[in-house]
């Protein structure tokens, strides 16, 4: 009786699972439902069958692992992304808010996946800078969607002085200041 294991085949390379929102809306949605209806946390696999030869299977936690570690908080990613201006900040939020929607979802987030971010985009002061400069409402969301995932008790900073950065941020970017 009940759902206790979710899978999702990707079959191909062009985007990963934080770069679009139908990854969460699906894996996370089912895993949200299933947990609604039957109590259980199911097992979340995300395949990877891009080379149908040489499938690789992964539980959703360690895709995204895989993913914040090889883009998302990827320096080289990062300085690409910055090139593009207001779009390249609206990416950074989106990368943030995705991973946030897995983390209400489908309950697979760890705590070091928003340190690391945390550290890539808001506690690197160029990073930083550079939102704030091209895309302000993106620095927004982005202090926004990490406050909320304190209060929600889906992330647990690593470091004291984060929410205190975070609401400083947020009164900086209500007064127009950033």
């Amino acid at each position: 009786k009940g759902i206790n294991l979710i899978v999702h085949n990707q079959d191909n390379r062009e985007h990963d699972i934080l770069d679009s929102d139908d990854y969460y809306q699906f894996e996370g949605g089912i895993a949200a439902a299933v947990r609604e209806y039957s109590d259980n946390q199911p097992e979340i696999y995300h395949n990877d069958h891009s080379r149908p030869n040489t499938p690789r299977v992964h539980t959703l936690s360690e895709e995204i692992s895989r993913v914040v570690r090889a883009r998302a908080s990827n320096p080289k990613w990062i300085n690409g992304i910055m090139r593009h201006g207001y779009k390249g900040a609206f990416e950074i939020a989106a990368t943030v808010d995705y991973l946030f929607a897995f983390a209400v979802t489908a309950n697979v987030v760890e705590d070091y996946h928003f340190d690391q971010l945390f550290q890539s985009y808001i506690k690197d002061e160029k990073v930083r800078k550079f939102i704030s400069e091209n895309n302000a409402p993106a620095l927004q969301e982005i202090t926004s969607r990490f406050c909320e995932a304190i209060d929600r008790g889906v992330w647990h900073p690593h470091s004291n002085s984060v929410r205190s950065l975070l609401n400083q941020l947020q009164g900086l970017s209500e007064e127009g200041h950033l």
